[in-house]
């Protein structure tokens, strides 16, 4: 496989994620998708739309992993949870909000900033501890 033929499907596979995290965004507004469904679906959107990441890029390969794996999984996940009709209905207004804009979740990023806190205090707390 060529370098170009990859760069090209790699940014194919980036496009079709994007374009269902917006489907499902708009899917999770649906009175029509059951309750599980929704809390499933507005944790797998929160998550993609935050600006911070559960594992932080600047991790060698693991910094990725969650853009690479657990992000897809929990679209793909969510997606076969939610009624097939609903799905069609939110394909065309996805595009429409797509191209205006990824909206940000602050509160999510701010979940996960609590989160890095709370295991850097962890960390100090061991650390002064093993070296007193």
């Amino acid at each position: 496989m060529s370098q170009g033929t990859f760069i090209g499907k790699a940014r194919e596979k980036a496009r079709e994620i994007k374009r269902n995290i917006f489907v499902l965004f708009l899917a999770y507004k649906d009175p029509r998708v059951p309750w599980y469904a929704k809390l499933f679906t507005l944790c797998v959107v929160s998550y993609a739309f935050s600006p911070i990441d559960l594992i932080p890029d600047f991790i060698p390969v693991l910094g990725y992993l969650d853009d690479l794996i657990l992000v897809p999984l929990g679209i793909t996940l969510a997606i076969k949870m939610i009624p097939k009709e609903v799905m069609e209905d939110c394909y065309e207004k996805a595009e429409e909000i797509r191209k205006k804009g990824k909206p940000k979740n602050w509160i999510a990023g701010a979940l996960f900033i609590g989160i890095w806190v709370l295991v850097v205090i962890w960390a100090f707390k061991v650390c002064y501890r093993l070296f007193q």
